[in-house]
Parts: structure tokens; sequence; C-alpha cells
């Protein structure tokens, strides 16, 4: 079963990145004479201006050398990540073999094929992952593999350099450069949140592989584009951080625990303010809080807007999911809340997230 899949999104078509079956070199079943391109067709002549001489790296924009050293140094790091008849990408984050790649490439299989830049083909244990944020680790039995350097995927300016390096469609290795559209994204659908949006090209079969920056540093691990008549480069990559701490936890002690409130909530924008009245015009607003959870043993209850944890400013889902990311289970955490009576603070004690 292809591992890639799609679903509309508010008139909007979401793709996971991940790969997908393909077959090349498939055409209508013409004659020789209608489907053959002809050697001496195809070689046209092209005049050359006398005293021409072939380009060198002088010739080259200080851009264009920056894609090209970032591809012959980053490359060796990229691997395939296959799974039955799909595969997606990986990018290789320690000499000993561990991969990092998204959740929905590996699925639930406990065992992939790597396939690495020297031709290799390796067994990779899939040693978890966290599928609320799309990351997944690998390990492959082998040492002294070329380990991309990570960089820091949360303190990005928009407008800067990004280089995704992929195996879309099998094609490996596929280089990729634009910039940093946007951060902190949370697209409606994607059921992720904090994310990094990039023009740089992203397709089926990119997913888990790297969003570098100028200096050839991971930045995120690329896994969905947004597709819709008329839109082009709507790409999103988890940042590297995130991915990093998911990898982190699982090699450490084999899974990965999360600070648990207990609600669900919609944000909160002017328009659904003012069809409600509500008495905030953004943060997020509570719709259920679960029985014998942190919210409701703390008198959280419907209706409640959610603007800031522990004095951080909540505008949105994913600023609540990012802040709570960053408490331990156990800990305890104010949260301001807003309701018809006005402004007020709470403690909660969070516990861990049950198992998904």
């Amino acid at each position: 079963m292809p591992i890639g899949r799609g679903a509309a999104v508010v008139g909007l078509g979401l793709v996971l990145a991940g790969g997908i079956g393909y077959q090349l070199g498939q055409g209508s079943e013409a004659t020789g004479e209608e489907t053959a391109i002809r050697s001496e067709d195809a070689l046209l002549p092209v005049a050359s201006p006398a005293g021409a001489r072939a380009p060198s790296a002088a010739d080259r924009t200080a851009v264009e050398q920056t894609v090209i050293d970032i591809a012959r140094q980053v490359s060796p790091s990229v691997v395939s990540v296959i799974r039955g008849e799909g595969s997606g990408s990986g990018i290789i984050v320690s000499a000993d073999g561990v991969v990092l790649t998204n959740a929905h490439v590996v699925g639930n299989a406990g065992v992939v094929q790597v396939g690495l830049a020297d031709g290799r083909v390796l067994e990779g244990r899939v040693l978890g992952g966290d599928p609320s944020v799309d990351v997944a680790v690998v390990r492959v039995e082998a040492r002294g593999l070329p380990a991309a350097v990570l960089g820091d995927g949360d303190n990005l300016e928009v407008g800067q350099m990004a280089i995704a390096i992929g195996n879309p469609l099998g094609l490996d290795r596929t280089v990729t450069s634009g910039v940093v559209s946007a951060v902190n994204r949370n697209p409606q659908g994607f059921g992720l949140d904090g994310l990094i949006q990039t023009d740089a090209a992203i397709s089926p079969g990119n997913s888990g592989g790297p969003l570098l920056d100028s200096q050839g540093r991971v930045i995120g691990l690329n896994t969905a584009v947004l597709r819709a008549p008329g839109a082009e480069g709507l790409g999103f990559a988890i940042p590297i951080g995130l991915a990093n701490d998911v990898a982190r936890q699982i090699i450490e002690t084999g899974r990965v625990r999360r600070a648990y409130l207990g609600v669900s909530f919609r944000d909160v924008d002017p328009l659904l303010a003012d069809q409600f009245d509500l008495p905030a015009r953004e943060g997020v607003l509570v719709a259920a809080v679960g029985r014998d959870t942190p919210a409701g043993r703390s008198g959280i209850r419907p209706g409640d807007i959610i603007t800031a944890v522990n004095g951080e400013p909540v505008e949105n889902g994913g600023d609540l999911r990012r802040l709570l990311r960053a408490v331990e289970p156990g800990a305890e955490v104010a949260l301001t809340l807003v309701r018809e009576a006005g402004e007020r603070r709470i403690r909660v004690r969070l516990t861990e997230a049950p198992a998904m």
C-alpha cells in the first residue's frame, strides 16, 4: 500500500510528503515511429560565440555556490526509507546509525529498508515515534556514517534561505531551494502545529528529508505540502528541535512522555469572537473538559478561553500545544483564563499524556 495519503481540507488538497507507489516509463501503445525520439533529432546544433569558454565556479553567483556546496555536503546524509511499495526520506543524525524521519513514513512497521547514498540498503529498526508531531526514529547497524549537523529551527527569520533534499517519487537526493516563507504555522487539517513554511519544492517522497539553512544545518524535517488550484510553494517542515527532542526521549527511554491538560478546544479569531460575543479576541476556546483530568480537577470548564501559560501568550492552539510540550509531566503551570466574569489565573498540575 502506498505511504502517501491525501485529504480534502477546506477546498485545499493536503498531501503528506511521504512516498507513494509509482511507475516510470509508461505510455500509450503507439507505434515505434510515433513514440521514439531519434538521436539526430534530439541533438540540435548550438551556436557558440567565438572564443567562448566553459562555465567555471567564478561564473556562479554566491547563492548558486552556496546551494552547490550544501548539496555536496549534506546529500550523503540523506537516505531513502522504504516500507512496502512506498518510500520516503530520512536524515542521518549520528554516525552510529540513528535516522530521523516522519511517523507517517514508517507507519506501524517495526522494520524498514534504509537506502544509503553509497548504494547500500540496510535493515532499519524503528525505535519508536510520536505521531502527534509526525516524527519517528530508525536505527541501522552501521558505524562511521555521515551525520548531518543540526541547526536551530526555532529561531528562524522569514526570508532566509531554505534548501530541501529528499527522494520525491524515488528520485534520490533531489535538491530544491527557496526561502523560509513563515514560521509557527498551524495549517487547518494537518493536526500539526508550529511548522516552518517554505517555498522550496516539496513533493511526495520528500517526507522525513531535511530542510537546511545556508550553512547546511538541518532546521526541519519536511512533512507535508498544501495543494490547491493556483497555489504553489506551500510546503511545511517540523522544527528540528522538536524532532530531536523526540529522538532523545526514544533513545534514552524507549518512549515519548508528554504533559497532558485534558481539554479539547478551538482557536478564537475575530470572526468567532464577534459571532458569539466572546470576551476575548484571541486564545483557545475550551470546547470540552475530560473527566478526571488535570483540567477537570482544577476547575477549567467549557467556554473558558485560555490566553496564556506561565505568562506566555496563547494566541492559538499551536501556541498552547507548543507551551505544554515544553513542560514535563507532573509539573504545575499557571493558566490565564478569560470568562464572562473577567480574567483569572489558575494553577494546574499536569499529568502524563495517555498512549495514543
